[in-house]
């Protein structure tokens, strides 16, 4: 199982808890994914309110605070500061973006806040570009887990870059990482936990999806049948076929 920060979860698969129609559907679609972390946007919960925060509370899940919108520095740290006297936990899912259109994390900004809310005891989880450099920047500031962008966050276009991810994580093998943003299908989840990844983290895909239920289950197995194919050591791809009959002792007819 996953361990971010000491603290180990019971399932490989993060979910978010914006835009469901309903709230029961987001409980059930919770319940039906078997995820054991749930991101939530300080904003969102001041907008839900009470009833809101009651039914996350009622999922049973860990609870992982965003700094979502955050666009500068300050306002990201301030985020992170109210959200832990909200949610009550050092956990921080840091984001600090520099594009309005791809909302493409602000790298620059990412490692400042990100070191600042270590220093003061926050536990950080930077939302990150596949960048070796930042990455081994975040680091050192601090954070001891990196949750790079598949692709733009709610485009469903998978992973965008799979070489650039294969290299992340050979080059950190021992940190933990989730693939965060830009999962459409439970065939991409796949494919990051085919790729050594701890844990995927999505939300669109679950919550806009025409049966939210249904996909959260879907992206449930796929995760799990990715992590299992990673431990399975899967054949390396080549360019030529490989009988998987042998020749030596087959009959040669006349």
């Amino acid at each position: 199982m996953p361990r971010f920060y000491g603290v180990e979860v019971d399932s490989a698969l993060m979910l978010g808890t914006a835009r469901y129609a309903s709230p029961s559907i987001l409980a059930d679609a919770f319940r039906a994914s078997g995820a054991d972390v749930a991101t939530v946007s300080l904003r969102r919960e001041q907008g839900g309110g009470q009833a809101f925060w009651q039914l996350i509370s009622e999922l049973d899940v860990h609870i992982l605070p965003n700094t979502a919108g955050c666009h500068t520095v300050k306002e990201a740290v301030t985020t992170a500061h109210m959200a832990r006297e909200v949610f009550d936990t050092r956990w921080i899912k840091l984001e600090v973006i520099g594009n309005a259109d791809t909302l493409q994390p602000d790298v620059f900004g990412l490692v400042e806040a990100a070191r600042i809310l270590a220093d003061d005891g926050f536990e950080v989880f930077p939302y990150c570009t596949e960048d070796l450099i930042v990455c081994d920047r975040l680091l050192d500031a601090g954070c001891q887990i990196l949750m790079p962008w598949g692709a733009p966050i709610g485009s469903g276009l998978g992973i965008s870059n799979v070489r650039a991810m294969r290299s992340l994580r050979a080059h950190f093998p021992d940190v933990p990482m989730v693939i965060d943003a830009g999962i459409g299908l439970p065939s991409h989840a796949a494919q990051a936990m085919e790729l050594g990844f701890d844990a995927v983290l999505l939300n669109t895909a679950v919550s806009k999806a025409g049966d939210p239920v249904a996909m959260a289950q879907a992206m449930a197995l796929a995760v799990q049948a990715g992590r299992a194919a990673f431990i399975a050591e899967p054949i390396e791809p080549i360019d030529m076929a490989v009988p998987s009959t042998p020749v030596i002792g087959k009959a040669f007819l006349t």
